[in-house]
């Protein structure tokens, strides 16, 4: 019989029994989801908060930059750059920032002489570059969200500055943090496989987060922002890599986008679904079902506080934004499946996934090696091994990215504290072959070829 641990022994077996973490002690975001705390026995006591300006309020900024609502003593949000004026006054409120320090564009920040340590880059994907090589420039310190460019002459720019003014930046590739991936990560080095012979990995992202946020949402289509291997995947080639410690030779990609076409739009269906489409009631992917009647997917939606005006703003969104679009009738071009196949050094194999048409959410991770086999799916993981026959399974409570994303921003404060990049795991000298190797898989998609990975 399998071995189920409590949490407070799973926390033990992660490192983490020593925090000393009872249920109380969680913080949430603004969905009111658990927050895994922070610990680290590296950190230090801060003398002062570490000063940031944040380029970009919406959901991203708002995760990382509610840390300082949560930890004021460790970061202090003292600017913003938001050109949407409810969210650069949402979050000027909620971090206190003088007006001085409010800017539109991210360009206005930079007019300024240096006022703060850092910079934390939550712009849209084609806007990361800019920023960041500014505030390179200006010796400023930057936490960056992924993808680090859509491009790769960009991302190599960005590696270049960093290391000429010895800057610390960090990429947001969160699942570094997450204890499950750490756990993960532990056995595979320490002999409870065996030698990892392959992985499989499979991230199921949804078919309604398909459809929210890569056929009508930001991301929907590739040449204005980025391919969904990086916008999406390139935290699991990242995670695939890191759990491994080994350099990628070659890789292989096959995709396309199948369902989400004009040609298999319903008989009866309507440019947008507020429009009178014959199919609504029964369609998995009615704008009116998701985001009017059941109130989910809002976190794009700009709405006012008190709740019995959002009903009004939302059905605004679904007529006037692409949010209402019917989802086969969008200028979409992101593959809704896509599989990549990667030949890492020691001739390791990994096989990874990523498809749209999934009921649930959250990664599926097999580890095969030659003395045992781990199968997982970031809130629960079963080792089997091989020599006694024994499993053990591991169950842990998550919350969103496993954990990871204050994780990731506790270690950055204290690296730009400490003035120690090797506080981080995914600053950007780490992090950077991932995105090559998201770009390679790219190229291998679309010219039907093998692709050799140098760096």
């Amino acid at each position: 019989m399998p071995h189920t641990w409590s949490r407070r022994e799973a926390l033990k077996a992660l490192g983490l029994g020593a925090v000393s973490l009872p249920l109380s002690s969680w913080a949430v975001n603004e969905k009111g989801e658990k927050i895994i705390l922070p610990d680290n026995p590296q950190h230090k006591r801060l003398a002062k908060p570490v000063t940031a300006i944040t380029c970009g309020a919406g959901s991203r900024g708002n995760v990382y930059g509610n840390f300082a609502v949560q930890y004021p003593e460790q970061l202090d949000i003292v600017g913003v750059a938001e050109p949407i004026p409810v969210r650069n006054e949402r979050y000027t409120k909620k971090h206190n920032i003088p007006d001085a320090n409010r800017f539109i564009t991210w360009e206005d920040v930079f007019k300024r002489p240096k006022f703060a340590d850092a910079i934390i880059i939550s712009t849209p994907d084609n806007l990361h570059y800019g920023p960041c090589m500014e505030a390179l420039k200006m010796g400023y310190d930057v936490l960056l969200e992924k993808p680090i460019s859509p491009s790769e002459k960009e991302c190599r720019e960005i590696l270049a500055l960093a290391k000429k003014n010895n800057r610390i930046v960090a990429v947001c590739h969160v699942l570094r943090y997450a204890p499950y991936f750490i756990k993960l990560k532990e056995l595979m080095h320490n002999g409870s496989v065996g030698e990892v012979i392959s992985i499989q990995h499979l991230e199921p992202i949804m078919h309604v987060h398909m459809s929210h946020s890569y056929v009508r949402g930001n991301w929907h289509n590739s040449k204005e922002t980025t391919p969904i291997i990086l916008a999406k995947s390139c935290h699991d080639l990242d995670i695939l890599k890191w759990m491994l410690d080994k350099h990628c030779k070659s890789i292989s990609a096959f995709g396309d986008l199948k369902w989400f076409r004009k040609e298999n739009a319903p008989e009866g269906s309507t440019e947008r679904c507020t429009g009178g489409c014959k199919i609504e009631q029964e369609c998995p992917y009615s704008a009116l079902r998701i985001y009017y009647r059941n109130r989910t997917w809002l976190h794009h939606f700009d709405l006012p506080e008190e709740k019995e005006k959002r009903g009004d703003v939302i059905m605004d969104y679904l007529k006037t934004t692409n949010y209402g679009k019917c989802v086969y009738r969008m200028n979409n071009d992101q593959p809704d499946h896509y599989t990549t196949n990667i030949l890492f050094e020691n001739n390791i194999t990994a096989a990874f996934s990523m498809e749209a048409f999934t009921a649930y959410e959250g990664r599926r991770t097999r580890v095969m090696g030659s003395m045992g086999e781990i199968t997982g799916d970031m809130t629960t993981f079963k080792h089997t091994d091989f020599r006694t026959g024994k499993s053990t399974e591991w169950k842990q409570e998550s919350d969103t990215h496993g954990g990871g994303d204050w994780r990731l921003v506790a270690d950055w404060v204290q690296a730009v504290s400490q003035q120690n990049p090797a506080l981080l795991t995914s600053t950007i000298d780490a992090s950077i072959e991932s995105h090559v190797m998201g770009f390679a898989a790219e190229k291998s998609r679309k010219e039907k070829m093998i692709v050799d990975i140098t760096m």
